[in-house]
């Protein structure tokens, strides 16, 4: 199997280990944990401008974010099966991941700005620069990187080099009965497939990019169908948000220069919760109901993070918990966003890590 056009014809062809930083299997495996860390970093400020919305005043921009949402789950658990299958342990459950907003994204370029606001243009234009796409001849970037595509073509140029150099058989050393498939994602508009070769490994990295992760396209489509609209295709990320910040969907004979130029997507500022931007737990007193409302959530997140790392490593049937345990976690945010502060903002999730000994 070769891989998608769109990545080869995306990047220069040098795979220099100066630019890729990965010559060895130890080099891959840590560039594939950070890659766990870029999916998940994208979580907290996903969710934060999600739960600010009114879901009956705002369904369009619900829905366009939650199926965002959904697909960063999914591609956070294909990276998994990927570090799995490579002979590695992902981890989750781990202070680093939650070190406080705002943030710089997990060994990329300082532009690349992360931070807990409510739906609005301000969070829209985030959203925009984490899923820019690169534009056609930028080089790979295993660290440091300007766009989230090139950071996995230089994982995928260091799998190839790898594979050539050992032999696939050295390299996908895992354990098989650590991939994760199907499971809670089985009927969404992505593919949560295991990884045992390079052809396999391949198919994920195209699934995580045409999703819409970075990489310069001739189309706006992700080659899904529309989950919500079964008869149209789905469009990427970046087109996703542009639709949100423009005002209006892509339809078909769209292009990303011409811009969408379908029907109206509502939005409706008022149907948004004014959120505190980055909540800290400093911000209110301890024992207050706010405070105590927000450690509980922390409590909550962590408890998801601790399912999902036992997910990843040899209890596949941990994912399904994982996402009741989300589904959790959307309660208690919603009711903090229902709480108001002394300046009459919402209360917000501060997405703090908690220590398992210090977890209920």
């Amino acid at each position: 199997m070769s891989f998608s056009p769109m990545l080869q014809d995306t990047f220069g062809t040098s795979d220099d280990v100066s630019t890729t930083g990965i010559a060895t299997l130890e080099d891959l495996r840590r560039h594939l944990q950070w890659a766990i860390e870029v999916e998940h970093s994208t979580l907290p400020p996903y969710l934060t401008a999600l739960y600010s919305l009114d879901p009956e005043r705002n369904a369009d921009a619900a829905q366009l974010i939650g199926g965002v949402f959904v697909e960063e789950m999914i591609h956070l658990a294909l990276v998994a099966n990927l570090l799995n299958a490579v002979g590695g342990q992902p981890r989750l459950d781990a202070p680093h991941l939650l070190p406080g907003h705002p943030r710089t994204m997990p060994h990329a370029d300082p532009s690349i700005q992360l931070a807990l606001l409510p739906f609005g243009q301000e969070a829209l234009g985030m959203f925009l620069r984490l899923e820019q796409p690169a534009h056609a001849g930028d080089r790979a970037e295993g660290d440091n990187y300007e766009t989230i595509g090139q950071f996995y073509d230089a994982i995928e140029k260091g799998l190839r080099r790898l594979c050539a150099d050992l032999g696939e058989d050295k390299v996908f050393t895992g354990d098989p009965a650590r991939q994760v498939a199907g499971g809670p994602f089985a009927h969404t508009a992505g593919h949560l497939s295991p990884v045992t070769d390079l052809d396999s490994a391949l198919a994920v990295l195209e699934e995580i990019v045409e999703q819409g992760e970075g990489a310069a396209r001739a189309e706006v489509w992700d080659g899904d169908a529309d989950l919500f609209h079964p008869e149209t295709k789905a469009v990427s990320h970046y087109y996703r948000f542009q639709e949100l910040a423009l005002g209006r969907r892509y339809q078909q004979g769209d292009t990303p220069d011409s811009g969408p130029t379908g029907e109206a997507v509502g939005v409706d500022l008022a149907g948004v919760r004014p959120l505190r931007p980055n909540p800290r737990l400093d911000d209110h007193p301890e024992g207050s109901a706010i405070r105590t409302a927000q450690e509980a959530f922390n409590q909550t997140y962590c408890k998801m993070l601790h399912q999902l790392e036992q997910a990843f490593n040899g209890k596949p049937a941990m994912l399904g918990m994982s996402v009741g345990t989300m589904y959790a976690a959307k309660g208690q945010a919603q009711s903090l966003m229902a709480m108001q502060d002394d300046d009459g903002l919402a209360a917000g999730p501060t997405f703090d890590y908690v220590a398992p000994e210090d977890r209920i």
